[in-house]
């Protein structure tokens, strides 16, 4: 399956759980052929129930359900659950569960996020089923229409009837989707294309961010909640700040829910501040966001642009070329950027020692575990 980019879409930004979690449920409540849900985090909580709820009430109407979870990402899915949901009706299944056999396979994970309903509208972002997304965690997700649905289900239909996978459900073919070897044509909506991750074997997010940040001209605005990036982007975006393009990185503050990866990510800012690049620290909630834009292009879905999730993670991102979109993602990045504390490249150089012994401690600790690729 190729990349390829189509035309005729329509994107919805979805910003906050408030706003995609209703706009997801209510398309799920109203599918009439099937479901497909693929998702790295689900634990058991007030959210998977009402996932649950949702899929099982489908499942009961006729309509065909696919749950497909990571096996590491959903060990906190309780047994329980888990046998509702196969009693409701829905076939699940799970990615790569943890076993006896290697490291590397062992470190390998489904960490997409999608969600397509009867083959004609799809979500993708940052979120899973588990409750720090219901207050703790600010995520956003995107609602899509058009040629691109079709990419999204051949993504996960692949996935499901992999040998990777393990559970109930058998092999099942939703429908015959239509041929889309070449870019479809149309003169309304969007441009967009899916793109994805498989470890080390295949990194056409990563080259695609690269190419990017190199050609951008104006702004290159990202987000991500784990600023571990190799050093091929580290490069390229002070390169990008040098010449003069406005680099603005949005990242966690203090509320992380992996403290010492933003420890091991502050090892860089003396770096990239002197280069020209501006760093907010996001201070309301833990920002578990992914999103970037370059220019009029638009990236976002469960990438977190780090080595690990490069290197590792199955991924998969939504690409949009709209300058409409991108200016809207824009205007949310100047939000965040609003209620974030911008580090300052004079006083960050006076940080005291024990903040210097914590970045050298966690940053020795990434380049090890980097090591293991």
């Amino acid at each position: 399956m190729k990349s390829v980019w189509r035309e005729s879409n329509q994107f919805t930004l979805l910003p906050e759980a408030s706003r995609f979690l209703p706009a997801m449920f209510k398309v799920v409540s109203q599918a009439q052929d099937y479901i497909l849900v693929e998702l790295y985090l689900m634990e058991s909580g007030k959210l998977a129930t009402r996932v649950c709820n949702a899929l099982i009430a489908a499942a009961q109407r006729g309509v065909t359900v696919l749950l497909l979870l990571d096996g590491y990402g959903a060990m906190g899915l309780s047994k329980e659950d888990r046998h509702r949901l196969e009693a409701g009706g829905v076939a699940l299944r799970f990615f790569n569960p943890l076993g006896f056999h290697s490291l590397a396979r062992n470190l390998s994970r489904d960490h997409r996020k999608i969600v397509v309903v009867d083959g004609k509208v799809a979500f993708t972002g940052g979120f899973g089923a588990v409750d720090e997304f219901l207050q703790a965690w600010y995520e956003i997700a995107i609602r899509i229409q058009g040629p691109v649905v079709n990419d999204w289900e051949r993504l996960f239909r692949q996935l499901w009837d992999s040998r990777l996978t393990r559970g109930t459900g058998k092999t099942w073919l939703v429908r015959n989707l239509p041929d889309t070897s070449a870019a479809q044509r149309g003169e309304e909506g969007m441009r967009g294309r899916v793109i994805w991750g498989r470890g080390y074997r295949y990194q056409a997010i990563r080259h695609s961010l690269y190419q990017r940040v190199s050609s951008s001209r104006q702004r290159l605005w990202l987000c991500t909640p784990y600023f571990v990036p190799t050093f091929t982007l580290r490069l390229r975006l002070t390169r990008a700040a040098r010449r003069g393009v406005d680099v603005r990185l949005l990242l966690p503050g203090s509320k992380n829910d992996h403290p010492g990866v933003r420890y091991a990510s502050q090892r860089f800012y003396q770096r990239m501040l002197k280069a020209g690049v501006r760093i907010f620290e996001f201070q309301p909630t833990f920002i578990h966001a992914k999103f970037v834009v370059v220019d009029d292009w638009v990236s976002l879905g469960s990438c977190n642009f780090d080595h690990w999730n490069l290197h590792w993670n199955l991924e998969a991102n939504q690409e949009i070329e709209d300058r409409y979109l991108a200016d809207e993602v824009g205007e949310l990045f100047k939000r965040n950027f609003a209620s974030s504390a911008e580090v300052n490249v004079g006083e960050w150089a006076k940080r005291p020692y024990p903040q210097r012994i914590k970045e050298w401690l966690y940053g020795t600790l990434d380049s090890l575990l980097a090591r293991l690729r």
